[in-house]
């Protein structure tokens, strides 16, 4: 098992590659460059199975399949997304996995665990007294044996959960994509966060956080200084959001949501379509502004914020908190429409008035030049080392979606190659390091990643 700090060493080596990446830019500023295949962990080595190509000495087990039985009796849901891993005692951790499922998708083996759900804790049922598929599962992994040792469902009676979040208190938040609202066919209005304890060991009451607003959620990444929630929105203009709760850790009670806004720049347009507004070499000054009628019953939340001065962005994706700032994919953005990475570092005073005097910073981190490089970037997580691990979610017609690595002077390189037609999903590591978890969008698999961590090269 690699420890945190074998794993670390790698950041020793990471210092020659900004160096040398920034002698190839030039007096311009840096751009997104593709590593040579001979550094990072080497060229991909085909997967006689199909499945995943990975570099050489690294290798991954299936551990969770859709349609297999789970602990509880019901059938593993498809279309696997975005996933966090938790420590628990002896050597365990516990995934719990997002389904991105509509109410469309109540067919087949989806039709089984809605008939079997207590629906008093469902979020929502349908016309035929079903719960609607979408929802968490839990899955128990023992690192040592390296054997799933339980799963089951967590969370139902929501629709199409994208991606989410960990908490610093363990647990996951997990977000609706979707603003379907009550009709005859479904019960509730839709568009929110729901959280999932880590340790929950069944089914649990699906309670929505309605302060956090109800619009077309994808992620969401908390500061584990301040206990603030950042919000991503999968919209071609979408908004940046924070969540201030009123009382840390407990987030059904409620708090301020607020949309970012680039200072002495209203209605900034990040997405660098019609023209390059947003340098990569630049840090931005940002301040945010208070929104109101958060439920938004019109779906116009983020039209609100963009009238008050709010930021736009290309489709905002998965987010994560690294050591003092965090990352979000903005999936179509930049001039190529490939994909951005943006950075965002807090105030020191974040969410006080003082940070009026101390503002946070947004840069952009990526952008890609070409579908080589970096195409549609979705999932994002931090490695221990610091690197990003980005999940790519680009169907054509051609099988090309990967797990791009990003170092931190955003030198790109090519970590999986899935062989299906499907996107990998929910990438996270676990606590020691030693593993990186991902999902298979459709049909579900989630899968266990071991090798030689520590053996970056540059």
């Amino acid at each position: 098992m690699v420890s945190r700090r074998s794993f670390n060493k790698g950041l020793v080596a990471l210092a020659l590659t900004g160096l040398s990446r920034h002698i190839f830019a030039g007096e311009s500023g840096f751009t997104s460059q593709l590593l040579s295949k001979n550094l990072a962990y080497g060229e991909l080595v085909s997967d006689p199975n199909g499945i995943l190509d990975l570099p050489k000495g690294f290798s991954y087990e299936v551990i969770s399949a859709f349609g297999e039985t789970m602990s509880d009796g019901l059938k593993v849901p498809d279309r696997a997304d975005g996933m966090g891993c938790f420590p628990l005692d002896n050597d365990k951790v516990v995934l719990v996995r997002n389904h991105e499922l509509s109410p469309s998708n109540l067919v087949l083996d989806n039709v089984a665990n809605a008939n079997n759900i207590a629906l008093d804790l469902a979020y929502d049922i349908n016309s035929q007294q079903q719960a609607l598929p979408g929802g968490t599962s839990n899955l128990i992994y023992n690192l040592k044996t390296k054997r799933l040792e339980r799963q089951f469902m967590s969370l139902i009676g929501t629709i199409r959960n994208c991606s989410g979040g960990i908490t610093p208190w363990n647990s996951w938040l997990t977000c609706e994509e979707s603003v379907l609202k009550a009709s005859d066919e479904i019960g509730q209005d839709h568009g929110y966060v729901f959280e999932v304890p880590a340790n929950a060991s069944s089914l649990i009451k699906a309670a929505p956080i309605v302060d956090m607003g109800r619009f077309n959620h994808e992620a969401a990444s908390v500061d584990p200084n301040t206990n603030i929630v950042y919000l991503t929105e999968d919209r071609n203009d979408s908004l940046f959001y924070r969540f201030i709760p009123k009382t840390p850790k407990n987030l059904l009670a409620g708090g301020r949501l607020q949309a970012l806004v680039v200072i002495q720049n209203d209605k900034f347009d990040t997405r660098n379509w019609d023209s390059v507004a947003m340098q990569m070499d630049k840090s931005y000054a940002v301040k945010w502004i208070d929104l109101t009628n958060v439920q938004s019953p019109e779906d116009d939340l983020r039209q609100q914020g963009y009238a008050k001065g709010a930021a736009l962005f290309a489709r905002g994706e998965g987010i994560h908190w690294a050591t003092d700032e965090l990352y979000f994919c903005c999936t179509n953005g930049g001039e190529k429409q490939l994909g951005q990475i943006m950075k965002y570092i807090p105030s020191k005073f974040e969410g006080k008035p003082e940070e009026a005097n101390h503002p946070g910073q947004l840069s952009l981190f990526v952008e890609s030049p070409d579908k080589l490089t970096f195409n549609y970037g979705d999932n994002i997580c931090v490695a221990p080392n610091n690197h990003l691990i980005v999940c790519e979610d680009q169907y054509s017609d051609r099988v090309n979606n990967k797990l791009k690595g990003i170092t931190p002077d955003g030198g790109i390189y090519d970590f999986a190659r899935v062989r299906w037609q499907t996107e990998p999903a929910g990438a996270c590591f676990s606590p020691d390091g030693s593993v990186l978890f991902v999902n298979l969008y459709s049909p579900t698999r989630t899968l266990s990643i071991t090798g030689p961590w520590q053996n970056f090269r540059t």
